[in-house]
């Protein structure tokens, strides 16, 4: 991967300029298709800090392969393969998020600004992809918090 370093406003700004794509399984083509990974691939991959040919590195496999059900290890693996861990009281607008809903890590996206203070979430829905107030919630289909990732480059 390139050597580029970006600012945390770039990615809140390529991460809102999402909204509105469509949902597609396994897609990463802003305005046209993309799903929760492919969110912050293409959002990495606009602003320079994933190769745009990044599919042909043997290394994103993983991120490549997740199915569309969760099994607990592959989301997980694919985040740690180009992302790097952080942990959560330091996570700010500009990093990404892996959630649960059931038992399993299934849902990613890129915390931003929220307009009221705290935090928001540009995520890939099944309407596309929108920007949330971020809430975690201890009902069992609520949004749970599994791990927090700094994107690549970002400063």
């Amino acid at each position: 991967m390139a050597a580029v370093t970006v600012m945390r406003d770039q990615v809140i700004a390529e991460a809102r300029s999402w909204i509105g794509t469509p949902f597609s399984h396994q897609q990463t083509m802003r305005g046209i298709a993309c799903d929760c990974g492919g969110l912050p691939r293409g959002v990495c991959i606009a602003l320079g800090t994933f190769p745009a040919d990044y599919h042909l590195l043997p290394e994103a496999q993983p991120f490549l392969g997740y199915g569309r059900l969760p099994d607990g290890v592959s989301m997980q693996q694919a985040c740690a393969t180009f992302m790097t861990p952080i942990a959560r009281e330091d996570m700010q607008a500009g990093d990404a998020i892996l959630v649960r809903f059931d038992s399993h890590p299934q849902h990613l996206g890129i915390l931003t600004p929220y307009r009221h203070g705290g935090l928001a979430f540009v995520q890939a829905t099944p309407r596309g992809v929108i920007e949330t107030r971020l809430l975690f919630g201890t009902e069992p289909r609520a949004m749970k918090f599994v791990a927090a990732y700094r994107l690549p480059g970002v400063a």
